[in-house]
Order: structure tokens, then C-alpha cells, then sequence
């Protein structure tokens, strides 16, 4: 079966109403060292106990990125879509998310593919020297109208993309998952 030819960012649809999550955070609301350590595009070493706080109160959604952090936060059955679809992809870690008893799931992208198309995107700019980041240096400080080249991709399809970490991106398989199961707080925009 050929790879997947279409691919999307998968985004918050903050339409959807008020519900927004804190940063998660260990047991008893000791913070993790990095908070973005489930958006790194690779796997996460075993945490236990995690919490999440609802920091404004509303509608439930099947879907949320948490905190600053943006870390991925989806209920059980989206949970449940992704370990079927991409089981290769995704690493999902139980969250507990203080009063609600349903079952909520971090999910984590665990490979980082590079496959942002330069001159397709409307613009990219990069870390450079004189920013004084070396942590950075060479890897995207913005990209506008993001494209990708799924010629790179191979048969993934979930991830996050070299460079520019703060995307992740689904293969339009998921995504047609996602929308026949009517799950809530999802948006997709195609790269």
C-alpha cells in the first residue's frame, strides 16, 4: 500500500468553546523539567502519575493542546484511534485530569521527519548566528503557510517536523478517522 499523499497539521479548534488546559505537571503539581518534552518528536521516557488542570472550565473536547507547552491531550477513544492507525507513531501516556473522570491520554509523536518544503511554504526564516541560540542555529525560527514534501515522509503518519517542532502533522488517513468519529476540538489545515 503506497504512502499516504496528503498531510495536515492538526490543530486546537479553539471555536470550539471555552476549555483550556494547564501545563502537566507530576503528582502533587511538581512541574516537569521540560515542558516541552511530549512535543519533541521523539519518544518519552516513562513518567508516572501525571496531572492536568482544566484552567478555564467549559465543554469537554476529545481533542486540546495543554499548557504553553501545547502538549497534545486527547480522551481515550481519540486515543484509541491513533494506537490503531499509527501504533509506530504515537506514544500515549494516562493523564489524570483533576475532576473529570473520564480517561485522558497525552499523545506524543515520536518521530521527527524533515520534510518542510522551503520554497512551497510562503516564508521560512532560521535561527541564525547573531540570534545567540546556539540551540537552535539552522533550525526554522518561523514558517508561514507550511508546506511539506510527502515524497520524505514515507509510510509515517504521525509526526512533527525537523526544524519546527511546534507542527503536528497527520496523514489524511487519521484524519478522515478523526472526522468520522465526530471527535471534538480538532482542526486541520493541509501542509
Amino acid at each position: 500500500m503506497p504512502p499516504p499523499s496528503r498531510y495536515f497539521r492538526l490543530k486546537e479548534d479553539v471555536r470550539a468553546g471555552s476549555w483550556y488546559l494547564g501545563e502537566p505537571s507530576r503528582g502533587q503539581g511538581q512541574e516537569l523539567e521540560d515542558i516541552r518534552e511530549f512535543t519533541s518528536g521523539r519518544p518519552v521516557r516513562a513518567t508516572s502519575s501525571l496531572e492536568l488542570s482544566v484552567r478555564e472550565p467549559g465543554r469537554q473536547r476529545d481533542f486540546s493542546m495543554a499548557g504553553v507547552g501545547m502538549t497534545p491531550v486527547v480522551h481515550i477513544r481519540v486515543a484509541t484511534l491513533f494506537a490503531e492507525q499509527a501504533p509506530d507513531d504515537v506514544q500515549l501516556i494516562p493523564v489524570q485530569l483533576k475532576g473529570y473522570p473520564d480517561d485522558y491520554q497525552i499523545l506524543v509523536a515520536t518521530k521527527t521527519v524533515r520534510c518542510i518544503d522551503d520554497k512551497a511554504s510562503s516564508e521560512v526564516e532560521f535561527w541564525l548566528p547573531e540570534d545567540e541560540r546556539p540551540d537552535k542555529l539552522g533550525q526554522y525560527r518561523n514558517v508561514v503557510d507550511m508546506r511539506i514534501d510527502p515524497r520524505k515522509v514515507g509510510d509515517t503518519k504521525v509526526f512533527r517536523t525537523w526544524g519546527w517542532s511546534v507542527a503536528l502533522i497527520v496523514s489524511e488517513d487519521i484524519k478522515v478517522a478523526m472526522e468520522r468519529a465526530k471527535v471534538t476540538g480538532a482542526k486541520f489545515e493541509e501542509v
